[in-house]
Formats: structure tokens, sequence, C-alpha cells
């Protein structure tokens, strides 16, 4: 192997940003750390820090009864993990894989895992690089519950919150598609007001403290949302979507006569009009999330 001839705490493989970031938090807390790259020369400020850097993927998986796994997607995970030498190294040993993807691709893995004699729990990472190491960092995983039992005082090295959603192995990519899907819409939106803002003459920074105002409305929504959701109640008391659907008009006009790409709030729009369609027009925005779930 590298510099060091005993087995290391973990492994960690792929050395973007955030691998990069996890295999320094398990240096700083004091834990032999190997590290692997597809593309060399990553790996040298790591090694400094005392590191061992291996390799090979295989020398990598074999130096530690732990691998982390950290790349773009499945895809890349694929590409690495299931080539024969890898595989056959990893034979008895456990591999958590933090890469973001469907919940569908983890469970595939996850069988294929188990059909190399390889212990397997999926997870994802719901915090930027700046936390990790951090109390601030949060992690979610899934899988054998005596799988993340055994490997989670190494796996806290890593900081923050580590919450076990349940066995089956997709819970952990489900959790992080909605998440992502809450952020990105989010993004989408905040980056479409600005735009509609500028045409406007307001500018970023004079709309922005307002725009945090309103982040600050949504947390105690989310719950409510999810307690009408839940109990099938949808009540529009206050705010019925008849109200939403008029100020969604008034979003995707200003925004079209500035000639403003609309399609997003347009399709928003879009649903609303077909839930109040359908005879909902008096209920809340909750009756949406019921609306989309219809084939």
């Amino acid at each position: 192997m590298s510099k060091h001839s005993e087995q290391s705490a973990v492994t960690v493989l792929g050395l973007g940003p955030m691998g990069r970031a996890l295999a320094g938090a398990f240096l700083g807390a004091g834990l032999r750390t190997t590290v692997w790259n597809r593309t060399p020369g990553r790996d040298a400020e790591l090694v400094e820090r005392g590191a061992a850097g291996a390799r090979t993927a295989r020398e990598a998986v074999a130096a530690s009864e732990l691998t982390v796994v950290c790349l773009v997607n499945y895809d890349a995970v694929d590409a690495v993990l299931r080539r024969e030498e890898v595989a056959a190294a990893l034979k008895g040993r456990t591999v958590v894989n933090l890469t973001a993807d469907t919940p569908g691709r983890a469970r595939e893995l996850a069988d294929w895992a188990a059909a190399h004699g390889i212990r397997y729990l999926d997870g994802a990472i719901m915090t930027p690089t700046t936390t990790i190491g951090t109390p601030a960092a949060v992690f979610i995983h899934s899988g054998p519950a005596e799988f993340y039992r055994e490997h989670r005082p190494v796996l806290e090295a890593l900081g923050g919150t580590h919450t076990h959603l349940g066995e089956e192995i997709g819970r952990a990519a489900a959790y992080d598609i909605a998440l992502l899907d809450v952020f990105w819409t989010a993004m989408t939106g905040y980056a479409h007001a600005l735009a509609v803002a500028r045409a406007e003459g307001v500018t970023a920074r004079e709309l922005a403290p307002f725009a945090q105002g309103i982040g600050e409305i949504l947390p105690p929504l989310f719950g409510e949302i999810a307690e009408d959701v839940e109990s099938g109640g949808f009540s529009g008391e206050g705010n019925p979507i008849t109200s939403a659907v008029s100020s969604m008009a008034h979003i995707v006009h200003a925004s079209e006569a500035h000639g403003i790409d609309a399609g997003v709030m347009r399709a928003a729009e879009g649903v609303v009009r077909r839930a109040i369609a359908r005879g909902h027009g008096a209920d809340g925005f909750s009756r949406i999330a019921e609306v989309l779930s219809r084939r």
C-alpha cells in the first residue's frame, strides 16, 4: 500500500471538494485515513496532513474495513466499485456511499453489493463542504441498522448530526431528492425574482432583505402543509388556492411584459388551475401535492 502498513480506520474514494472535506474531517479527528481519486494529484494536501495515498481503487478499499464513497453520481460509483478486482477487495467490508443520485440507483447498487458479499449503507450530505467537521453538518443514512451502529463512531468524526432513516436502502436518497427539490425550486424562484426586480429598476441588494423575510415565513408553513397532506384536510381557510392563482398570473404577466421567461411560474400556475378545475378552489395550497401525485 502507501506509506502506512497498518489498516486505516477509513478509506475515502473521490477527492472533489466534498470528498476532500470528508477526508480532512477524518484526519482532523485523528483517524488513520486512506484516500484515492480517479484523477491523480488531488491527494497531495491530504497526504501532507498524514493520509495514506493509495495508487489504485483496489489498494484503497483493501486498506480499511470502512470505505466512504463521494463521487459525482452513481455512474462514476459503478465505474469504480464494479471492477472485478475492487469488488473482490471489498468482500466482507462496508461501503458507505454518500454520492447523490436517485433511490432506484441506491437499490440497484445495494443489490449488487449484497451479491458480492459487500456490506452496504447509502447516505446523503445535506449541507455544504464548509460545514463538514463542524456541528452544522447534516448527514442522513439508510440501510442495515447493524452496519450503521458498527460504523457510527467513525462517521461521527465528520461532525454535525447523523440520522439513520431506516433499513430500506433507498430512504436516504428519497429524502435527498425531495429536499433538493425544495432547494432548487426555491433557488430558481429567487433567480427569477431578481430578474423581474431588475427589469423594474430594483437591484438585487435592495430586494435581498425582503426576500430573506419571505424565506422566514416558510418553515412554519412547511409544517402546516405537511399536517394538511397527512390528514387529507387541505384547509383553505384564510388563503384558498383561488387567491394563489391570481398572484401567480400577475407574476407571469409582469415577467413577460419585460421579455422574461415565465415558464416555471406558468407551470406552477397550470397545476393550480388544474386543481381548481377539479373543484378544489376553496382548498389550501396543500391540495397541490395531491393533484401532482395523480397520474
